[in-house]
């Protein structure tokens, strides 16, 4: 039996497809079409409904009971459907961790094992090059919660930041707002025809979070569980192994195994009866922990049939496995719906949270946070004691950081038999805090002080009507007009300064007693704290909006539940886009053949065998304001340390942005066309099941900064015209292969293969170099442009020479101990001309293989996680061999972390080049450090029980008890020498700041009353 049900979504109907019957009690969503409504129905053919009651425990918020087959009972669009109820069995924090490798197609970087940190996520690849935090942003899926489209952390603080590391502010991930307890589904939007209702925001995909709702029967449930983490087994050094490290390269190319005169040995490494260095290497003991975590979730529903809620109230602690890091959480969410009359519903929910993190003490994040670099010539010592010296200092000050995230809906229905009209307001809207204090112990003389607060914030307001028409048995149409509007705000206010004398005064406070001059006027620097230098306090404050407004039509139309045709066209006006390209208006178009109920209706061996296919074109958001009005200027004035200063001397100073680079008039939208085909099917009595689709988009007219005007004082010129193609495959097979009433095994696979492509640069350009990186036409956009190494010359006489020159590298001759880097083009001369694009930095393959079994009361359930095809640079053993470079210069890439003292990758494959080459022999931009970092991990093992009937028969009368116990992150197996291959973000490059993750052992308890 199949039924239509339109859910509310963003004021987006949703038609989806279920299925019941292959298996007892089972119900799989198979369709997922999105159209602007606020309600969720059950589409019927007849004229009359009968309202049943409002609410439901699987999230409905209003139910329409239909007397005959459905129509539209097949459609053409796809979605990966979760079961939240199988995530919440681990100690998981953000959205990202609990889907990391449950949907083809969405591909998770969690860079990071530190609790509360950025974490990106990918459907389908990536639209453009990564180059910084802007385009990542960019790239990323809209994210949708009970219809509200959430809001991210918009990255133009960076704009202000000369280290980009980490976003001032708390930079905590916004979506560890999620509690999982309190969601009944999860859907992964991917295909053109169900991305377009949301506009160019959902252009990326859309992954949609609809909520428990109540149901007119009481229901108490609590949900909690605990878990331990197992601190790693890590191999420490101490100064005598570095020591030995760098004298071979001593011996090997040095005088007697020394420096000349005019060169001095490290301090740290010089003195060999030195306890700080050469000592006991027990630094881990303070570094990494065994975590401890706990989750607690309450939640109580009832009411009566026409009104009815359900409130819930949660807490969660996340303790990292190394420098003392933690996430807590508290949450609420609350839902009421009501229904006042017949054909009148209302609803609304709200959900908040408030989290709190303990952030990571690392060098690097600290100093590019204060644009300060003090003397790095000695790191930490790795002596226990003396480490905790440091500790203690650092305690001596503070870092707060805290959000407060509040996301909240109204939904208004009328329902008048085939009409249906919805009214649908949502917010978004999320707030940080950070303050700092470091003590002048830590800063050679030098305190410092920073407070950070900002905000973002969406308001959203959507109308839809919709009209159901039914012509006789085999003809049914349905119509639909609706409006959206989106207003989005980010803000902040940022102040840092330093040489304090009160260590916890605030910079943003004013002095509360100020000294009034004789003629009763206030003193010069009143608006400034007196703690603080006015040469040495910095403040900046910035907002940006943008507003989108968008109108859509569409009709569907099914014959006889055996072909489907929908189309749909949205006209959407953002203000970041110029005045003369204010509007775009894209179309899309999806069709479906449900073969098994036009030509094998008769055939048993189809259960279900059914084509879909849509195709279309979507604007892309522009979530920058710098486009929308070409040629600007601004109060920028750079200087060494701070980039970026309000004005000069208190007055203001416009300038063009030079640093910023050069846009123009003229700019069109960018845009997205894309085209998927697909096929599912079910054999055997339903117990062999396959999704199969093939999907090839190509996002057109981006901009891209291309260096240029630098005879006008510009770095760059912002330029559309950047068309970067991905095409590939989803695969979700599983199936049934024993089931009887006693144990069942159901084994599954999903994956997705992915191949990005450069298909245009700006001006018809055929390749361009930015910084670090090639961008080739017919290339993919996220390969390493590198050296290739083809070995080391031993001696000067083996450099090759013609005519008498020998072999240079960027005009400079190699001699004995310099690489042998491979000469592409045969000019004797190696120079850009010579890299070659290798390697991807992300996966070709990614996805995961899970085994559940059920035996009685017991389940058992087995996630395996891979990427394959995937290669990553290996930066932090790159900085290691290129020691004389890294220290020779007080730079934020000359940090040492304490984690310089442990054991990693392996040293013996790397060639002995000459460290002191001008050449810089050990550069980060040749294959040498190219790795393959694909993997197969067993993230997750869960173990469960059902005790429901053994205390029943105690008289207690749960309505469920259930107890689990977890195992996460137990095994990786990888070929990459480097720490877990995972531990990296967008860039592709390990540079060793990632906190590993925990083998973690949890125990809970699920029960309803």
């Amino acid at each position: 039996m199949r039924f239509i049900a339109i859910i509310s979504l963003t004021g987006l109907l949703c038609v989806t497809t279920i299925s019941f019957g292959r298996t007892p009690g089972s119900a799989r969503i198979l369709r997922y079409t999105p159209f602007y409504s606020g309600v969720k129905i059950q589409s019927d053919t007849s004229k009359k409904k009968k309202i049943d009651t409002v609410g439901s425990t699987e999230g409905t918020l209003l139910k329409l009971r239909s007397d005959k087959n459905p129509v539209f009972s097949e459609l053409n669009l796809k979605a990966n459907s979760i079961d939240p109820q199988k995530l919440v069995t681990s100690p998981a924090v953000s959205l990202q961790q609990y889907l990391k490798g449950q949907a083809a197609g969405l591909y998770i970087q969690e860079p990071s094992g530190e609790p509360g940190t950025i974490q990106s996520m990918f459907i389908h690849g990536a639209s453009q090059p990564l180059l910084s935090a802007r385009e990542q942003f960019q790239t990323q899926p809209l994210i949708v919660l009970d219809g509200i489209p959430l809001i991210g952390e918009h990255p133009f603080a960076f704009d202000i930041q000369q280290y980009k590391f980490n976003r001032i502010g708390p930079a905590t991930n916004l979506l560890t707002n999620i509690d999982m307890e309190n969601i009944a589904s999860v859907q992964v939007l991917t295909d053109i025809a169900s991305i377009a209702a949301y506009g160019p925001k959902g252009v990326n995909g859309v992954i949609v979070l609809t909520s428990k709702t109540p149901s007119a029967q009481k229901q108490i449930s609590f949900n909690s569980y605990v878990s331990v983490g197992l601190r790693p087994q890590v191999t420490t050094l101490n100064g005598r192994y570095e020591n030995n490290f760098r004298k071979q390269f001593y011996y090997k190319y040095t005088p007697n195994g020394r420096f000349s005169d005019d060169e001095v040995y490290p301090l740290y490494l010089s003195d060999s009866l030195s306890s700080s260095y050469y000592g006991p290497s027990n630094w881990s003991d303070l570094y990494y922990r065994n975590p401890v975590s706990h989750t607690i979730n309450a939640a109580i529903s009832g009411g009566a049939e026409r009104a009815n809620f359900r409130f819930s109230l949660g807490n969660v602690r996340n303790e990292g496995i190394a420098d003392q890091t933690a996430l807590n959480r508290y949450s609420t969410m609350l839902n009421v719906n009501m229904k006042p009359l017949e054909w009148l519903t209302f609803s609304a929910s709200v959900n908040a949270n408030r989290v709190e993190r303990d952030r990571n003490n690392s060098l690097r994040d600290r100093f590019s946070q204060m644009n300060y670099i003090p003397d790095l010539s000695s790191p930490f010592s790795p002596n226990k004691d003396i480490y905790a010296g440091f500790l203690k200092d650092l305690k001596n000050g503070y870092d707060d950081n805290k959000s407060n995230i509040v996301e909240g809906a109204a939904v208004l229905s009328i329902n008048l038999g085939n009409f249906l009209f919805t009214s649908h307001f949502g917010m978004d809207y999320n707030e940080g805090y950070r303050d700092i204090y470091y003590s002048k112990v830590l800063l050679e003389g030098n305190s410092y002080a920073s407070n950070y607060y900002g905000f973002n914030q969406r308001l959203m307001f959507n109308n839809t009507a919709s009209y159901d028409l039914k012509l006789n048995e085999v003809h049914n149409f349905r119509f639909e007009l609706g409006q959206s509007v989106h207003y989005d705000t980010y803000k902040y206010n940022y102040a840092f300064a330093y040489k304090g004398t009160n260590d916890y005064i605030k910079l943003n406070l004013l002095n509360s007693n100020p000294a009034l001059g004789g003629d009763g006027s206030e003193p010069e620097d009143y608006l400034y704290p007196l703690s603080f230098p006015k040469s040495l306090t910095f403040k900046y404050l910035d907002k940006t909006k943008n507003n989108m407004l968008s109108f859509f039509g569409k009709t569907a139309y099914n014959f006889d539940n055996k072909y489907t045709l929908s189309f749909i066209l949205r006209a959407d006006a953002s203000t970041n886009a110029q005045p003369t390209s204010r509007w775009f208006v894209s179309p899309a178009v999806s069709a479906s053949w449900n073969i098994k109920n036009d030509l094998l209706t008769t055939n048993s061996s189809f259960n279900e065998l059914s084509l879909r296919v849509s195709a279309g074109r979507l604007g892309r958001a522009e979530y920058y304001d710098n486009f929308a009005q070409g040629p600007q200027y601004t109060t920028e004035l750079g200087y060494t340390g701070n980039l970026l200063s309000p004005g000069y001397n208190a007055f203001a100073v416009l300038t063009r942005p030079y640093n910023y680079g050069w846009v123009g008039y003229g700019i069109p939208w960018s845009y997205t066309d894309q085209l998927n085909v697909g096929a599912d099917v079910a054999v055997l009595n339903n117990r062999l099941r396959m999704s199969l689709d093939f999907y090839t988009k190509t996002d057109k007219n981006q901009l891209l900064a291309i260096p240029d005007y630098a005879e006008y004082g510009y770095t760059q010129s912002y330029e559309s015209g950047l068309s970067v193609n991905n095409k590939g495959i989803d695969l979700t097979l599983s199936g049934d292969i024993i089931s009887n009433d006693r144990f069942k095994w159901t084994p599954s696979l999903n994956l997705n293969y992915n191949v990005n492509k450069l298909v245009a640069l700006p001006r018809g350009l055929k390749e361009i170099a930015i910084g670090d990186r090639l961008f080739k036409v017919g290339h993919a956009i996220d390969q390493y442009w590198l050296y290739t190494n083809d070995g080391m010359y031993n001696t000067n006489e083996e450099v090759p020479v013609v005519g008498g020159v020998a072999k240079k590298f960027n005009g400079i001759t190699l001699g004995a101990g310099d690489p042998n880097w491979r000469d592409l083009n045969n000019d004797n001369a190696i120079d850009d001309n010579d890299k070659t694009l290798r390697g991807h930095a992300l996966p070709v393959v990614a996805g995961s293989f899970n085994n559940d079994f059920k035996y009685g009361k017991w389940t058992l359930g087995m996630q395996f996680y891979f990427n394959l095809g995937r290669e990553v640079i290996n930066q932090e053993m790159s900085n290691h061999f290129n020691f004389i470079n890294q220290e020779s210069g007080n730079t934020i890439n000359s940090v040492k972390e304490i984690t310089f003292w442990e054991k990693r990758g392996d040293f013996s494959k790397y060639p002995l080049y000459n460290p002191w080459s001008p050449v810089i022999s050990y550069r980060v931009d040749q294959d040498l450090f190219l790795e393959n970092a694909s993997f197969l991990k067993l993230r997750t093992v869960s173990l469960g029980y059902e005790l429901t009937d053994v205390i029943n028969k105690k008289r207690l009368k749960l309505s469920r008890l259930y107890i689990y116990g977890t195992a996460n992150n137990l095994f990786t197996i990888t070929p990459y020498t480097g720490q877990d291959p995972e531990l990296i973000n967008y860039t592709g490059y390990d540079r060793g700041f990632g906190m590993p993750y925990a083998t973690t052992f949890t125990l809970g308890v699920k029960m309803d009353l």
